[in-house]
């Protein structure tokens, strides 16, 4: 007889995305923002942060308002730490290079994910992009780098997404660009990274719409994550 399915945790579930909502909002939440966003009655929505304040993985202000805890940060630190430090230092001669922001984004599931991001140090002003911050991998030049680089196989395991026109396209000249996709008015360029034991990657700048030349950004880019993956293999 073929072993039953075991169901799922609701209560786990719940509290992971408790987690997730908190990590993807700009600031604090209150009790009642959060029930509302996960969809449950607030008495719920209450149990699970008192669990999740008792391990450290959120605190409450003295409003009564929650954010993530200092243990998730603890928790962090050993995610994809060999990538994140070895693409610290390219993002950083990027970002001062080109003077704008560099960062480095990942497959999570269905969405692309910012694991580090890098400001440049000395321009006047610059885009901010917050680690953490995720988009549909549909969307966005990170988003269509990595589809560029995907195999069959990892498409197959992604279900309904389907490729792209524009990744056919980053795939013949190495780099991907998209403009007011993920923020009106923003411009991106980005190229994939592949490197074995991690999960498909892009390299990528963000900046204002300027008319910069994407073709240089591309292959100064394009040097970083070659960088990179020489330095994780």
């Amino acid at each position: 007889m073929d072993a039953q399915p075991q169901p799922h945790s609701q209560t786990l579930s719940r509290g992971i995305r408790v987690l997730e909502i908190l990590a993807e909002s700009d600031g604090p939440m209150t009790i009642a923002a959060l029930s509302t966003a996960l969809g449950v009655h607030r008495s719920i929505a209450y149990r699970i942060l008192r669990t999740l304040e008792d391990h450290g993985l959120v605190v409450r202000d003295p409003a009564g308002a929650v954010q993530l805890g200092p243990r998730m940060a603890a928790l962090a630190r050993s995610v994809a730490h060999d990538l994140q430090s070895a693409a610290l230092p390219a993002l950083t001669a990027v970002a001062n290079e080109l003077g704008m922001t560099a960062f480095l984004t990942v497959l999570d599931r269905h969405d692309v994910v910012t694991l580090v991001s890098v400001e440049p140090t000395h321009a006047h002003a610059a885009v901010a992009q917050r680690p953490g911050t995720r988009h549909p991998l549909a969307s966005g030049a990170p988003g269509i780098a990595i589809q560029a680089n995907l195999t069959e196989a990892q498409w197959r395991a992604l279900d309904s997404e389907h490729p792209r026109a524009e990744a056919a396209l980053a795939r013949e000249r190495g780099f991907a660009t998209s403009h007011d996709e993920v923020i009106p008015g923003l411009a991106s360029v980005a190229v994939p990274l592949t490197v074995p034991g991690q999960p498909p990657a892009a390299v990528a700048v963000v900046y204002v719409a300027n008319g910069r030349d994407v073709d240089v950004l591309g292959a100064r880019l394009r040097l970083a994550a070659d960088t990179v993956a020489r330095e994780l293999s």
